[in-house]
C-alpha cells in the first residue's frame, strides 16, 4: 500500500488527510474514494484543468506526463514544476504529499 498525504485545502480538505491507496491506483479516483472530493470537470477525460495537484513528495515515482497533459497544465492556476493532473496520476511505490492548489480556472462547482 501506499500512503498519500494531503495537505490541508480550506474547502476540500480542511485538516489535511492521509490514506492508503493501493500501487496501480488512480489518485483522483482514489481521493474520491476516501471523501477528499478534488474537482473533475472533463470526468476524467484529460480536457481541463480542475485536477491539478501538486506533488510535494514522490513526484519521481510517478509516470512521466504526456504531451497533452503538459499543454494542459500551462493552463492552470498555480502551475508549478511538480504539477500534475490528478486523474493522470497512477500510484507507485513510493509514499505521495499532495497539495491542492487554492483556486482553480473552474468558474463553476461540478459538485462531484
Amino acid at each position: 500500500m501506499t500512503t498519500v498525504t494531503v495537505l490541508p485545502h480550506h474547502e476540500i480538505c480542511p485538516e489535511g488527510a492521509t490514506v492508503e491507496l493501493k500501487e496501480g491506483d488512480n489518485l483522483l479516483e482514489g481521493l474520491h474514494q476516501h471523501g477528499i472530493k478534488i474537482e473533475h470537470a472533463c470526468d476524467m477525460s484529460k480536457a481541463c484543468t480542475t485536477c491539478h495537484v501538486i506533488i510535494r513528495q514522490g513526484f519521481d515515482s510517478l509516470e512521466e506526463m504526456d504531451d497533452i497533459e503538459g499543454d494542459l497544465l500551462d493552463r492552470a492556476w498555480g502551475l508549478e514544476p511538480d504539477s500534475r493532473l490528478s486523474c493522470q496520476c497512477i500510484v507507485a511505490g513510493e509514499d505521495l504529499v499532495v497539495e491542492i492548489p487554492k483556486y482553480t480556472l473552474n468558474h463553476a462547482k461540478e459538485n462531484h
